[in-house]
């Protein structure tokens, strides 16, 4: 066995659920999740009419790099969203379909980290676990960049020492922050490119949650945009991660994109070219038909929007709930331990919602997820109000 996967640390559901073991939850209250960020609203029907009219189409094996038009609706999307300009995105060049982006972060690291003792690959604590995994099974050592409160949940770069920054191969972002919500704007993401080409690292961008924001004015920046908006058109050690499962509710369908520096892509997609992780051809057509269509997102928006306003009109009295810059989660403050509190919410009112520290972990005595929790409004707005309701009443039990 690879000696490397002895280094993967329990996932934190897997921690969660050993946690509320031994619970017995109030027989007359539903259970609650908040614990996952799995998105519940309705799949478009944009969506699911071309995958269901194409089934016919699993006669035959895909294309790794996926159909043209499929990189070219990738292309058109990625011009318009963040208003990259004409032909400034080559659907033959920088792009490659992924199927979701939690198998393409984890594999991109597999490609890009070179075969050196002193490898580091960083990325932000809290985080996703799956950027700690890909680096560990990439022989690298994950290096950790705190997101704390004090700074409005965003990375402080300038704190970083020469000598990280030059063992540095492959740096992870997340913006919108999972768990935090903080979005990085797009002088932070210039500067971050600046550094990326003076000390020559990768920057992966995971963009999955960049559609789920507050103000239809006001997008969240992106990678690729900061990069055409400082004059790095060739998008140089730039690469961005997006996924259907959040923007447009598909998150049983896998399908995604990875885009941006040509020569980067190609060496990934040579990787994936041997990995063998194709896109089923119906998964294409339903992927077309999503990227091309921008009023269920619209609509999507509007759902989480509602449920924001009435879940923090509950909260925010008792609490330190506030709305998250943009994606779909409430990252608690926690008046004792999160573990804890997770642990009696889900005792007394049988709601789970998720320890940050179970995302996090401990740097020089300080675990940054620690007295937190991450609250994932993704079930029906009546679920969210009432689980709102029992943690209100928690909380007050408490005081």
């Amino acid at each position: 066995m690879n000696p490397l996967l002895q280094k993967l640390q329990p996932y934190p559901f897997e921690k969660l659920a050993a946690l509320k073991a031994g619970c017995t939850p109030p027989a007359g209250l539903d259970h609650i999740a908040l614990s996952i960020g799995e998105p519940r609203h309705p799949s478009p029907e944009v969506a699911l009419a071309p995958l269901r009219d194409n089934l016919d189409q699993c006669n035959r094996y895909p294309l790794t790099k996926g159909s043209p038009e499929l990189r070219q609706a990738i292309a058109g999307w990625l011009q318009r969203r963040f208003e990259l300009g004409t032909d400034s995105v080559d659907a033959d060049k920088h792009v490659i379909p992924v199927n979701g982006t939690r198998e393409a972060l984890f594999a991109f690291a597999q490609s890009v980290v070179g075969n050196t003792t002193d490898a580091l690959v960083m990325m932000p604590n809290p985080f996703y676990q799956i950027y700690e995994g890909a680096a560990l099974l990439a022989g690298a050592q994950p290096c950790f960049y705190s997101t704390l409160q004090d700074r409005n949940y965003l990375p402080d770069f300038d704190a970083i020492d020469e000598d990280t920054w030059k063992r540095c191969q492959l740096l992870y972002i997340c913006t919108p922050g999972n768990p935090t919500g903080a979005v990085m704007s797009e002088q932070q993401l210039i500067g971050l490119i600046e550094k990326s080409l003076k000390y020559d690292f990768v920057i992966a961008s995971d963009e999955c949650y960049s559609e789920i924001y507050f103000d239809e004015e006001a997008p969240p920046a992106g990678l690729l945009q900061a990069a055409v908006n400082s004059g790095n058109t060739d998008y140089t050690n730039c690469v961005v991660f997006h996924s259907l499962s959040k923007r447009s509710n598909l998150p049983g369908m896998r399908s995604g994109f990875v885009a941006g520096d040509e020569n980067i892509i190609k060496s990934f997609l040579l990787y994936r070219t041997y990995h063998g992780c194709a896109m089923p051809p119906a998964h294409q057509l339903a992927s077309i038909a999503a990227w091309n269509d921008e009023q269920h997102v619209i609509t999507n928006r509007s759902l989480y929007r509602e449920k924001f306003a009435a879940v923090l009109d509950i909260l925010e009295p008792v609490s330190s709930a506030h709305k998250p810059d943009a994606g779909f989660y409430i990252w608690l403050n926690t008046p004792c331990p999160d573990t804890e509190f997770a642990r009696q919410l889900f005792s007394q009112q049988n709601v789970t919602v998720l320890p940050g520290s179970y995302l996090s972990r401990e740097i020089n005595g300080n675990n940054p997820g620690r007295n937190h929790v991450r609250m994932a409004l993704v079930a029906p707005l009546d679920e969210c109000i009432d689980a709102a309701n029992r943690i209100k009443q928690f909380i007050e039990t408490m005081n």
